[in-house]
């Protein structure tokens, strides 16, 4: 075998215990806290060497909207198997419009042939059962690494190569990454070890498009794109990278901050975010330290046939390619480095090949030298059945479909664990929260609080809380999840409205009953000093869809320090995208908050810029009237 032939057909413990990188076997307790770097290495909290040696999972970010491999399987049955086969990470795509717009999938069955499956799925949204997932990873130990794959839902990455679009600015980039950020800042397993320890800021930033125009992501320094200084907001990666951990490790300083390369440097050109060669010179700086690691992809020349890939092609001369472009960082005890992506077929010729430019040779060399370099950190593409590269079969049952495949990537795995023993499992739910009030609170909004639920043996629990306009309404959509406080305010009201609440305890086995209903209404709008006139204009249609904008004039006298625009569609219109506002949907009401750059709007100014697509059937009818602040508009 060509893992023989370099030197790594041993296992991870011999390897590493060899080089003198760790401490015996018998020692190991890695795994411990929020995870840092130090030089090359990433280290847990007691300061043991980690190694990210995990798989990707992906489908959130499609238009199916949750992970694939749901209608045929059960998720819990799915991470197990992960598990089983060696795998201490999950990367989990997802894009901006599932965080925004999450629907009920349809891609999930609740039966197979061994009887039910994903039963407490049924009826979830996409974020919801984001957080099952998250939480039963956890219990099993697992790590997950979220991944911001593209912004509107689709396959693949965004074409444009860049970090944002029209519909979700960069502005809504790193709300998004805000939202998570606090939403999954509580997830821990039942040692209180954390389940998301980091987050790929963006997948594949690129800075040659379809048709070769240099309008994509470049990097500091970057001679084809005039240096692409930091200035350049709408070019520039790096600096946007730091920009948004700034925001992020804000929520949470514990996370690691992952960061993908471009294609291209000063025209030297590779895979779309491989290219790490600006990094040398113009390196990544966040607001908190050890906290940064880099990130690259790579493939085979079938997926696309590269310079290097050629009859004279050895590998030797591809560990070359790898380290010029990014394992020079690690090598160099610079900052570690993530190999995101890789992936071949099962054939056993894609596997393993002495043929000089095979796919074989490439992934075989590849594994190699993951094991030649054992600071290297990597997240094998895909676990999906359904994809070229998978590594379970279309049933997504235990048995990788290429045992070859398996053996391979078992030689570079990593096992992380706390203490040494299996990690308990859950094995019930949480009773339901008492003690839920609700009353409105100083600035308006109506806080909640309830007294904790015990947790069942070897569980933790969180909490959800849902809302409804009308007495004894059914749980649908959690306004908040993942809570792991026993309060939350909701800012998100309008005036004169009674609001309806409940609370539902969740851990990894599953969901409480919903707690007792309690409700508060919030005070009547402020006189008519708060007038207004809203512009509302269709701009575009097409079949079962169109584009509006809008526009909010202060017609009062007082000055306004925030806004909130509500309407009701007549029809069957339900909103898919919104820009320069936060936009909610319940039903047929569309309520918008301000951003933080339009909050303040003066008596006699006007806020413009807004819009949105929404889909529709049937008539589409202008709403009949619009609120601001709880005041009809005129």
């Amino acid at each position: 075998m060509l893992l023989q032939r370099r030197g790594i057909g041993v296992s991870i413990c011999s390897g590493l215990t060899a080089l003198a990188l760790l401490p015996a076997c018998s020692a190991l307790g890695q795994g411990v806290g929020y995870w840092h770097t130090s030089g090359g290495q990433i280290l847990d909290a007691d300061g043991q060497r980690v190694r990210i040696a995990g798989i990707n999972w992906y489908g959130f970010e499609t238009t199916d909207q949750v992970v694939h491999g749901l209608y045929a399987q059960d998720y819990r049955t799915i991470l197990e198997t992960i598990q089983a086969r060696g795998y201490n990470t999950i990367r989990l795509p997802f894009s901006n419009q599932m965080v925004e717009h999450p629907i009920v999938p349809t891609a999930l069955a609740t039966a197979n042939g061994a009887g039910p499956i994903n039963t407490e799925l049924a009826g979830l949204n996409s974020l919801e059962i984001m957080d099952k997932i998250i939480t039963e990873a956890g219990s099993l130990g697992l790590k997950v690494i979220l991944d911001n794959h593209r912004s509107e839902a689709g396959n693949s990455n965004e074409a444009s190569g860049l970090w944002y679009t029209a519909a979700y600015p960069e502005a809504k980039w790193i709300a998004d990454w805000e939202t998570l950020a606090t939403r999954y800042k509580g997830s821990a397993d039942a040692k209180g070890n954390p389940t998301v320890i980091g987050v790929d800021l963006r997948n594949e930033p690129h800075l040659l498009t379809s048709t070769a125009a240099r309008t994509g992501s470049c990097w500091t320094g970057d001679t084809w794109t005039n240096g692409c200084p930091v200035t350049d907001t709408a070019q520039n990666w790096p600096a946007a990278a730091a920009r948004a951990a700034k925001a992020i490790l804000g929520v949470n300083p514990g996370l690691l901050i992952m960061v993908e390369g471009t294609d291209c440097y000063s025209g030297d050109c590779g895979w779309q975010g491989a290219n790490l060669e600006g990094a040398a010179k113009y390196p990544v700086t966040l607001t908190v330290a050890e906290k940064l690691v880099y990130s690259a992809h790579d493939y085979g020349p079938d997926l696309d046939a590269q310079s290097w890939f050629s009859a004279k092609t050895t590998a030797g001369s591809l560990d070359a390619v790898w380290t010029k472009y990014w394992g020079y960082l690690s090598i160099d005890g610079t900052a570690p480095v993530w190999l995101g992506e890789f992936g071949t077929t099962n054939a056993a010729s894609d596997i393993e090949s002495n043929v000089a430019g095979s796919q074989g040779q490439w992934f075989s060399s590849l594994v190699a030298y993951l094991g030649n370099e054992p600071n290297l950190q990597w997240t094998y593409l895909a676990l999906n059945g359904e994809d070229a590269f998978a590594l379970l079969g279309n049933s997504y049952d235990a048995t990788p479909v290429s045992s070859l495949k398996q053996q391979l990537l078992s030689s570079v795995q990593f096992p992380l664990r706390a203490t040494d023993g299996p990690t308990p499992v859950c094995k019930a739910a949480p009773a339901a929260p008492a003690g839920l009030t609700a009353a409105v609170g100083a600035t308006g909004g109506i806080a909640l609080g309830w007294k904790p639920v015990t947790a069942p043996a070897n569980c933790a629990v969180s909490y959800a809380v849902y809302r409804g306009t009308s007495s004894g309404f059914k749980p649908g959509s959690a306004l908040a999840g993942g809570l792991t406080t026993v309060a939350y305010t909701d800012n998100s009201v309008s005036a004169g409205t009674t609001y309806y609440y409940v609370v539902e305890a969740q851990d990894a086995y599953g969901s409480s009953a919903a707690s007792a209903q309690v409700s508060a209404k919030t005070p009547a709008a402020k006189g008519s000093s708060a007038a207004c006139h809203v512009t509302y204009a269709i701009t575009g249609t097409w079949s079962g869809g169109f584009q509006a904008s809008l526009a909010i004039e202060n017609t009062g006298t007082t000055n306004w320090s925030d806004w909130t625009l509500a309407w009701t569609f007549p029809g069957s219109q339900k909103v898919t995208a919104f820009w320069n506002g936060v936009e909610t949907q319940s039903g047929a009401k569309v309520t918008v908050a301000n951003e933080s750059y339009n909050a303040s709007l003066p008596a006699g100014a006007t806020v413009s810029g807004m819009g949105f697509t929404a889909s529709y059937s049937g008539t589409n009818t202008a709403p009949a009237s619009f609120t601001v602040n709880g005041v009809v508009c005129k």
